[in-house]
């Protein structure tokens, strides 16, 4: 049983590694940018699960075919998405270090959500019919995280300086240099790291097949 990862997030990779599960990396290369403001043009602005929800979609739509080297896909291709919600605003990467120090300072003593979604296509067997669907399923998971009230401004600086938090949503990871500025987690704490991996195995029953199915062991 394969497992086709529509992703590049080292997050993504390791998370699913670490739980037994070697994937097939295919790189989506969707412009996310170009998707969300031709939906949000259509219906208004997305909430951060409808964000997240689309983006896991679009992702796995765009390795749906075939993989780069035209070798048919025979197995089940995974998208994920993540943002973080914050006093109301949806914040994705910040890239820009003076934007993570903002998000820090504003970070300290509070809480916010990060929402996960995941989108999954099993695409083992073509449908019945051309205008059939292969069967897919989706999911948007949320965790509450809590900020330390007395980080520093050095500290911040500091770990600003490192580029960890520039290129992750909400500008901080709960797995590296910032887990000590972290006081508490509402949820699966893989949620925050990269994909909810207890949503994951709820998605693939529904496909109907077995998480352990997909161990490297196996």
């Amino acid at each position: 049983m394969r497992l086709y990862l529509a992703s590049t997030s080292p997050a993504r990779l390791t998370l699913l590694r670490q739980a037994g599960i070697e994937p097939v990396v295919v790189p989506s290369n969707v412009d996310e940018d170009a998707a969300v403001a031709a939906v949000e043009a259509e219906s208004g602005p997305l909430s951060a699960g409808a964000l997240v929800i689309l983006l896991a979609r679009l992702k796995a739509e765009a390795v749906q075919n075939a993989l780069p080297d035209g070798e048919p896909i025979d197995g089940f291709i995974l998208g994920g998405d993540s943002a973080f919600e914050f006093d109301g605003v949806i914040y994705g990467k910040p890239h820009l270090p003076h934007v993570a120090r903002e998000r820090w300072l504003r970070h300290r003593g509070r809480s916010g959500v990060l929402h996960s979604g995941l989108w999954m296509i099993d695409h083992r067997l073509p449908p019945a019919t051309a205008s059939e669907p292969f069967p897919a399923a989706g999911a948007v998971t949320s965790a509450t995280v809590e900020f330390a009230s007395d980080i520093s401004e050095a500290e911040i600086d500091a770990y600003v300086a490192t580029g960890e938090p520039l290129t992750v949503a909400g500008a901080f990871t709960i797995d590296g240099l910032a887990a000590p500025f972290i006081t508490h987690i509402s949820g699966a704490p893989s949620t925050v790291i990269g994909m909810s991996l207890p949503t994951l195995r709820d998605l693939l029953a529904e496909l109907g097949v077995s998480w352990t199915d997909f161990w490297a062991t196996a």
